[in-house]
């Protein structure tokens, strides 16, 4: 789980464990980024406790400033977030060393200051170079997270992120005011947005209300629309805590926080190759061709071969890639992938199945007998009921359920059918 490039990780004295927070892992990728985990900028990023404490926490407050004076402070060698109220009037707010936190930025931009690099999820796409021509959304500083470094290691989410300056701009145009203790506060212009899940991340999990996260961390009701300019209404009820299963939205990639003994109850990725051994070893056949199907291994994630299940999406029945029932208008190439099943005469898409690879995304260790449609990635009956009820931040209004493995919109009555493998003849 840990690369050899993250640096600054603390380990206890009698085990030389690093002292794990938790985990984000970024929806829509099965394992590992298209082109491969590079530094910074990977599919999944562990928190772990730093040698020194990097944390820090707000002192003076700087109220009537002129942009001159709040240029002077913010160019001191600390932290500091700046909220333009106008062409006159700046109010600063400096930061300083909390020895009880460690703090992880995460944005767009590859600068220092950010511990995970993220960029945007196109739905389905198998190369970073289907990514590129798109304009980001999301926010080159866009949080960060605080985590206590003592039991039970809270972490706190919190919009934007200190750049390489080590501050926060608010602008004039950016969503602030002053609470009620006289404090300043602000949304970021396409802002954060966490949901935690009720009942934790177990089988037993349902989702939970999409909130927006402020600069200070409080709690707001989403926005009309993403990047307006009248915040939602403040929710005192809730905090900024994240717990095991929590989504958090950049616009543009969503991540999932899982605690480090959330991560120890999730199957890991040998149990999920033990499953797919135990699928193969069963030797489901193809009822059309009687040839035996299995699960090409877990590094092979894109290219079907020979072997490979497919399904019926409308049905769920399991068969090998062959041409019965395929109409003349797909031979002719018009109409995607749409078939006839053999085997119920159910009309509907039809697709190579793959497994999902990311451990992080499963709620319980149960064989993969389910698979998302339309793009037929395969995990428990658990887990595609847990995410496809998921509503998923879609731009800047819209919400749908998403297959956590590729990000692709569900489709379907359900969103998910469960498969139908035939056994063997003899």
């Amino acid at each position: 789980m840990f690369s050899p490039e993250q640096e600054n990780i603390s380990t206890t004295a009698s085990t030389k464990v690093p002292v794990k927070y938790g985990e984000l892992i970024v929806l829509g990728y099965n394992g590992s980024l298209p082109n491969g985990d590079r530094g910074r900028r990977k599919s999944r990023f562990g928190l772990c406790k730093r040698p020194k404490a990097n944390g820090v926490k707000p002192s003076t407050v700087h109220v009537a400033c002129t942009p001159q004076a709040a240029k002077a402070i913010s160019n001191k060698d600390q932290h500091s977030i700046s909220y333009t109220l106008s062409r006159a009037q700046t109010v600063v707010v400096e930061y300083t060393h909390d020895s009880n936190t460690d703090m992880f930025q995460i944005g767009r931009s590859t600068e220092s200051p950010i511990d995970f690099v993220v960029t945007d999820t196109v739905a389905g796409s198998q190369s970073n170079s289907d990514t590129q021509s798109v304009q980001s959304t999301i926010s080159r500083f866009a949080c960060r997270i605080m985590c206590q470094r003592t039991p039970p290691y809270t972490a706190r989410i919190y919009a934007a992120g200190f750049d390489s300056s080590k501050n926060i701009f608010l602008g004039e145009k950016a969503a602030k005011w002053k609470t009620s203790d006289g404090q300043m506060d602000g949304l970021t212009t396409n802002g954060v947005l966490v949901m935690h899940p009720r009942h934790g991340f177990t089988q037993d999990s349902k989702p939970g209300v999409w909130r927006e996260i402020s600069v200070c961390g409080n709690v707001f009701t989403l926005r009309e629309t993403r990047s307006a300019q009248q915040r939602g209404k403040m929710v005192e009820t809730e905090n900024q805590e994240l717990v095991d299963g929590s989504l958090i939205d950049l616009c543009g990639a969503t991540l999932l926080w899982r605690t480090a003994e959330g991560l120890s109850r999730t199957p890991t990725v040998k149990h999920l190759e033990a499953l797919r051994q135990e699928i193969n070893a069963a030797r489901p056949q193809c009822p059309v061709g009687f040839n035996t199907l299995a699960f090409p291994s877990m590094r092979r994630k894109d290219t079907p071969d020979e072997k490979q299940p497919w399904v019926y999406l409308q049905c769920g029945h399991v068969h090998g890639y062959h041409n019965w029932g395929n109409h003349r208008e797909e031979r002719e190439g018009r109409e995607g992938r749409h078939r006839e099943c053999p085997m119920c005469r159910a009309k509907g898409p039809y697709v190579p199945l793959w497994l999902g690879c990311e451990a992080g995304f499963y709620l319980d260790a149960a064989p993969p007998t389910h698979a998302f449609s339309p793009c037929g990635h395969v995990s428990s009956e658990k887990t595609a009921t847990f995410w496809s009820q998921i509503p998923l931040p879609h731009g800047t209004h819209t919400f749908h359920a998403a297959c956590p493995f590729c990000a692709q919109q569900l489709t379907g009555e359900q969103g998910y059918v469960r498969l139908i493998f035939q056994g063997p003849l003899d």
